[in-house]
């Protein structure tokens, strides 16, 4: 009993393990190949025993994780001294444009019961979503989220619930 607990928290090609990237699927061997693919999101990764880490392959970013017995935690990434700069840029990104549409139509308002009196408020609003969705979609892009799975996931869950 004892030693069939401590084999299940020692990381294998031979085990089955929850998906460190969409966390619905599970990770299995692949045949004839020393790798694991994910039965949900397709994702393909390579498994270090020794270290008990997990590496996504088909990805040009170093994702990595490692086993915990009952869950995967993330390894921290090199190179990501930069992200406090991203993060101050994105920002940018988002409020700059927002703040100059905003405080044009402040300054220069419309003239009050016109027909088109609404716009400066609308435009400043679609602004910045605009620009947020821009960030978003790359957030989703470099971390290959996989969104239209999980949709296709809640609409099984709900079509399942309602029949």
């Amino acid at each position: 009993m004892l030693e069939s607990t401590k084999s299940e928290n020692i990381l294998n090609y031979y085990g089955a393990y929850p998906c460190p990237v969409c966390r619905h699927g599970e990770i299995t061997p692949l045949p004839l190949m020393e790798a694991m693919g994910c039965n949900f999101c397709r994702h393909i990764f390579t498994a270090n025993e020794e270290q008990q880490t997990l590496s996504m392959a088909d990805s040009q970013l170093s994702l990595t994780w490692y086993w915990t017995g009952q869950s995967w935690k993330g390894v921290p990434r090199e190179g990501t001294e930069g992200k406090l700069v991203y993060g101050i840029a994105a920002t940018i990104f988002v409020f700059l444009p927002t703040l100059i549409v905003s405080l044009a139509a402040y300054f220069f308002p419309p003239i009050p019961n016109s027909p088109l009196s609404w716009l400066p408020m609308v435009w400043s609003i679609v602004t910045f979503f605009a620009h947020l969705s821009c960030i978003i979609w790359l957030v989703i892009e470099y971390y290959q989220f996989p969104v239209v799975m999980y949709f296709r996931a809640i609409f099984r869950r709900f079509s399942m619930i309602w029949r």
